[in-house]
């Protein structure tokens, strides 16, 4: 293993789960690196739902990983483990991790990282892994979806609901959007949605069998669960497929299974954190030579919402539980040139 810059580094965690509050800055180590590892210095590291989680004390770190939030980062590769290609060091990457992103320096699995490209900000780059991962994996490998086919996708304008829009659109789909109020709709088409749906002002279940003819979408992309999951089916087409990705509405839901049996339902859902290194490293593959040539061009790219100091981690986490944001939150921990 190459010699690391430093032996400590900042990072913003908390002692024991609450409110966004209880993320300070502390001084950790750096981390040790297995073989197969990478050592990014990051520049900036991605804010997503399930951090928020984790600092409630509902979604721990799996085994082996960092107990530091933060599922992607950017920056520069500064030290590799054994057995990793030295071309990496030195390179710009983004990656997806196992936790530990809202830090100085940040262990990953080189697999995991991708490059960033030329005239891609390090601050989107930052923002893309997490979500282009679940998105991919989720919407076209668990969900098998094809050009030509609609899809329903709640909260239109948070970082899952944008890039499923912007992905959706630039493979074939015709996207329906729900999202909390008229601007949030607005957004939402402005991003690239077919059809926007105010859920406090509509019954999303009529509005998608008004604009589907009374056909229903083939795919419905769900973070809610609970008491929308039997409203879900209700949208589906015969043989439509329903994947859950997050539970906020609650874990449990009631659902009529001889209304699956009847029209041939498909259920399934999937966390991605958890998954093996292996697993992942196979889905960067597919992503590398599926989807990143669309970074590449320029034609994805994230929606931004607001970028905060990593000392400022709290601010972040409260904007995100506010509900306000459009698109990405970000943290510069190292921002590089």
């Amino acid at each position: 293993m190459i010699e690391t810059l430093a032996k400590t580094m900042k990072a913003a965690h908390f002692d024991a789960p609450g409110g966004p509050e209880v993320l300070k800055l502390v001084d950790l180590p750096v981390p040790d690196l297995q073989p197969g590892d990478a050592l990014i210095r990051v520049a900036y590291a991605g804010v997503n739902r399930p951090d928020v989680i984790q600092r409630l004390g509902f979604y721990p770190a799996p085994p082996g990983a960092s107990p530091v939030p933060g599922l992607e980062v950017s920056g520069e590769v500064v030290a590799l483990g054994d057995g990793v290609d030295p071309s990496l060091l030195g390179q710009l990457v983004c990656a997806l991790t196992p936790g530990g992103g809202y830090a100085e320096y940040c262990r990953v699995p080189a697999a995991h990282c991708l490059p960033v490209p030329t005239g891609l900000p390090l601050d989107q780059a930052a923002a893309l892994p997490e979500t282009l991962f679940t998105v991919w994996h989720n919407v076209f490998e668990r969900g098998y979806a094809r050009e030509g086919e609609t899809i329903l996708v709640h909260g239109g304008t948070s970082g899952i609901g944008s890039m499923t829009i912007m992905l959706g659109k630039l493979f074939g789909l015709t996207v329906i959007a729900t999202c909390g109020g008229a601007d949030k709709c607005a957004e939402a088409l402005k991003i690239g949605a077919d059809h926007a749906i105010d859920y406090k002002a509509q019954d999303f279940v009529e509005e998608v069998a008004r604009i589907t003819g009374g056909k229903g979408v083939d795919l419905v992309l769900d973070m809610v669960a609970g008491d929308y999951v039997a409203r879900n089916l209700k949208c589906l087409a015969d043989d439509g497929r329903h994947v859950t990705i997050a539970v906020q509405g609650g874990v449990r839901a009631e659902i009529n299974m001889a209304e699956v049996m009847r029209r041939r339902l498909h259920l399934t859902g999937s966390t991605l954190r958890p998954r093996s290194d292996t697993f992942k490293a196979l889905l960067a593959q597919e992503i590398a030579q599926l989807a990143w040539p669309l970074v590449e061009s320029g034609q994805l790219r994230p929606v931004m919402d607001r970028t905060f100091p990593l000392a400022e981690a709290a601010a972040a986490h409260a904007r995100m539980e506010q509900g306000a944001h459009i698109g990405k939150i970000v943290l510069a921990v190292g921002a590089q040139s």
